[in-house]
């Protein structure tokens, strides 16, 4: 038996290089309050009381968003405002402007949560909200723990000294509030991030207490330094013993130190890697940085930080530059809400919205315009996506009564650091942003604002570059304020690209944000105009991707950008997916929209024909071939109706029931032409339309066919993921569509189709990307929208299967199953 023993130890040290408690021992203890939450809608004098009887209140899990529940309402936070950033002078009434559903106003949140062993003299106990909307004041067994205005910024409080003597039972309360007039888009409410109890010993690595940075970074070796502080160490001899294990699991590097700390110095290690996987968007290498606290010879914290090994610089004259490689932002900006799911964070949903983004090709996500989610980062880590990291839409100047410029004076640099220590670890983060279109910028003294936000961003991390999306191009030039950023961030304003990059020292552009193209899924109009500031009495747009707001433009300008200058730096397009609020050219007293049509892809998560044309440009391993319109056109017989085709192959030949219509060739001789291919003058007829693309050669080489439809005869039900874990999280998105005999889609079906969930599963949400619509999303049952909507269904936490039944009057209904698979 002592043989045995013996091996085994041999063993373990051979394949850690480090003692056997590296791998398994553990001292802290981390878990999330999720479930067992009361929730009351409203103000509640005394509602910390310990002896609160809350046994009405709603029972409620977080992440949570009371007001997604709805319902919509055009009186929700109507506002009178003339809005700045779009060059309003003069107030309007505008509706929808922050989704038109009740987030303002307060709510409490209750639970009680147990710490066994505790012991006050030598624990600490420290409570963790990844984001409370807003104004969260916290308290534990009745006594306030600590306040936090910002809703989106993450922040903790040690609220060891207000528990029990035993650990157990504790009290913890959370009032929030929303004021009218507090956000410009919907903001959500409630504890809709995850909330998180930690447990340490006295001496303790606090949180976000580590920084890892790559001073040298080459193919064959990267310098790490890992720099660590600790609480409560002042004066101790602390031995800190740390490893990097790759994607493998495999031990690439360690080391072993000793010192004694004073004067609340961290600790500093370095180690080398040698062949290092350099994180980039085509290949996401991930490392962890396993850290075990030694103090008097005790182990009293262990700790794990995941990284990434890359390089990042700007260049003049040549722009962005990861790991020795000059490249161009193919981004996209992103509210924070998740469509039907509101603002409650949901991993999965994140996730699923990412690989969307990356089939399309895209590269990078701007945070729009405030802190995100940590399970977002954790995501564009590990999926491949940059990310510019952006914590404010206001400063010191309001642009809402009730914004953030409430706080701005006494909180923003605590904000700041809050941000940058939260997610300077993380590789997909390359850049910090300091704000959106702020007031301030044509400030006199603005400059020393932004100045004052930048030192913030230089002192905490100086390895990222900072920049700022400006839509004041005149006044930034003019009084200094866009010279003395790192990277100057235009906000559209595409004809002054070239004005700034003579004029400004950094000699580069960014497209911080760009294209704000506006489009409704499966809407087309007549006649196919290029013009801004389209409105129709439906309340749509166009999909044929020619419109666009009055301060903005179509997608083929910033492409054409990128393509012809070396010293722009990429886009941020504005914006990946729809989302609730900014109902934008219908937000002037245009009732019933309540969601942007900006996005490339539409607030059910269905792409757009738009998603397609930055596919055709952006995606370089997969051929696209896409054509619109849809070619069920009753009443269109004999009229133009124009054809176009968004791909990367360099031209194409359009036969409409065989006939053809003629070979386009992409071109110089407009913008357009130079990106699409479009057949302006084609007739409709009912049949078929066929294109066939061709190679640089000239040779076939793909080709595509849409037909039109017959009535509708059922509904077709596709799941967008073959399983999902049984976690009791986990969605699954079914796209739903009504279909006639042959398997078309029918574009003009708008029936309303009703779900039953059953089995290792249930309803979670449903949405059909309709701007207009005024269903509420947590309903079984939706109308579609030119065709099609998205069903969600939520995992239980048996695997097994979700029997999914589509009913709607009249048509044959679909059925899907949907499998859970064990959490392992």
């Amino acid at each position: 038996m002592k043989r045995l023993l013996h091996v085994t130890i041999i063993f373990c040290l051979l394949c850690l290089g480090l003692p056997c408690s590296m791998r398994g021992q553990t001292i802290r203890e981390a878990f999330m309050l999720e479930k067992n939450w009361r929730f009351y809608q409203g103000d509640v004098a005394q509602g910390q009381a310990t002896d609160l009887n809350d046994r009405t209140w709603k029972k409620v899990t977080v992440p949570h968003d009371w007001a997604i529940y709805g319902p919509f309402d055009r009186a929700h936070d109507l506002q009178d405002v003339a809005i700045t950033q779009n060059g309003e002078k003069k107030a309007s009434v505008k509706t929808g402007r922050t989704g038109g559903l009740p987030y303002v106003g307060v709510g409490w949140y209750r639970n009680s949560f147990d710490i066994p062993h505790f012991d006050a003299e030598r624990k600490r106990v420290v409570l963790k909200f990844d984001g409370a909307m807003s104004e969260a004041r916290v308290y534990v067994n009745g006594k306030e723990a600590c306040f936090w205005p910002y809703g989106y910024n993450a922040f903790h409080c040690d609220v060891t000294k207000l528990l029990h003597a035993d650990g157990m039972g504790n009290k913890i309360a959370v009032r929030l509030e929303n004021k009218p007039q507090s956000s410009r888009w919907y903001p959500g409410a409630g504890l809709y991030r995850n909330v998180h109890v930690i447990v340490t010993e006295k001496v303790h690595v606090p949180v976000w207490g580590t920084y890892v940075t790559t001073p040298f970074v080459s193919d064959s070796m990267a310098s790490v330094r890992l720099e660590t502080s600790l609480s409560h160490a002042e004066g101790k001899l602390v031995r800190m013993v740390t490893e990097i294990v790759d994607g493998e699991g495999r031990v690439v590097a360690q080391k072993e130190n000793q010192q004694k700390l004073n004067f609340g110095k961290p600790f500093v290690q370095h180690l080398e890697v040698s062949n290092p996987a350099l994180w980039s968007p085509e290949h996401p290498a991930l490392y962890r940085a396993l850290t075990q606290v030694f103090v008097d010879g005790r182990l009293t914290d262990n700790f794990e930080t995941r990284f990434g090994i890359r390089e990042v610089r700007i260049i003049a004259d040549k722009g962005f530059m990861l790991n020795g490689q000059i490249r161009k932002f193919q981004g996209v900006c992103n509210h924070h809400d998740l469509g039907p799911l509101g603002a409650a964070i949901n991993v999965s949903a994140l996730r699923y919205q990412l690989e969307l983004l990356k089939d399309m090709g895209c590269d990078a996500i701007r945070t729009a315009h405030n802190m995100p989610a940590p399970e977002l980062v954790a995501l564009c880590d590990e999926l491949g996506l940059m990310m510019m990291i952006e914590p404010f839409d206001e400063w010191d100047i309001a642009k809402c009564k009730n914004g953030y410029h409430r706080f701005f004076a006494e909180w923003a640099e605590r904000d700041m650091v809050n941000m940058i220590h939260h997610f300077r670890n993380h590789p997909s983060v390359v850049m910090w942003s300091i704000g959106n279109e702020v007031p301030t910028q044509c400030s006199p003294d603005g400059y020393k604002v932004a100045s004052f936000l930048q030192d913030i961003c230089h002192r905490e991390d100086p390895t990222r570059p900072v920049t700022c999306g400006m839509d004041q191009v005149s006044c930034v030039l003019e009084n200094g304020f866009a010279s003395l950023l790192d990277v100057p961030g235009l906000n559209y304003r595409t004809h002054r690209y070239a004005e700034a990059y003579t004029q400004l020292p950094q000699n580069v552009v960014l497209g911080s944000e760009t294209a704000s193209t506006v489009s409704s899924r499966g809407v087309y109009k007549f006649p196919v105009v290029k013009k801004g500031d389209m409105r129709y009495a439906d309340h749509q747009s166009s999909s044929y991707d020619m419109e666009y707001c009055s301060w903005s433009n179509l997608p083929d300008e910033d492409f054409a950008l990128a393509d012809d200058h070396h010293w722009t730096m990429g886009q941020f397009v504005w914006t990946g997916f729809d989302y609730l609020g900014e109902p934008s050219p219908y937000d002037t007293d245009a009732w019933p929209n309540h969601s942007s049509m900006f996005g490339i892809i539409d607030l059910a998560s269905i792409p757009k024909d738009r998603y397609y044309l930055y596919r055709s440009q952006w995606n370089k391993k997969e051929h696209t071939l896409h054509i619109l319109p849809h070619w069920t056109w009753p009443d269109r017989v004999g009229k133009q109706t124009p054809v176009f085709v968004y791909t990367d192959y360099p031209s194409a030949e359009l036969f409409i029931n065989g006939k053809s219509q003629g070979r386009q060739h992409k071109s110089n001789a407009s913008l357009q032409q130079r990106y699409r291919l479009m057949w302006m003058d084609a007739v409709y007829e009912p049949g078929e339309i066929k294109v066939v693309a061709y190679d640089q050669k000239g040779k076939p080489a793909a080709e595509k066919i849409v037909r039109t439809a017959d009535k509708p005869y059922e509904i077709e039900l596709e799941a967008m993921q073959d399983s999902i874990l049984a976690d009791g999280r986990s969605l699954a998105y079914i796209r739903v569509r009504a279909v006639d005999r042959q398997g078309n889609l029918c574009p003009d079906a708008d029936a309303e189709v009703q779900f039953e969930v059953d089995g290792a599963g249930t309803f979670r949400a449903v949405a059909n990307g309709d701007p207009t619509n005024l269903e509420a999303f947590h309903l079984p049952q939706m109308h579609l929208f030119r065709g099609q909507l998205t069903l969600i269904v939520q995992s239980g936490q048996q695997a097994g299967k979700i029997a999914i039944k589509a009913k709607s009057g009249g048509l044959r209904s679909g059925r899907l199953i949907v499998s859970t698979t064990a959490v392992r």
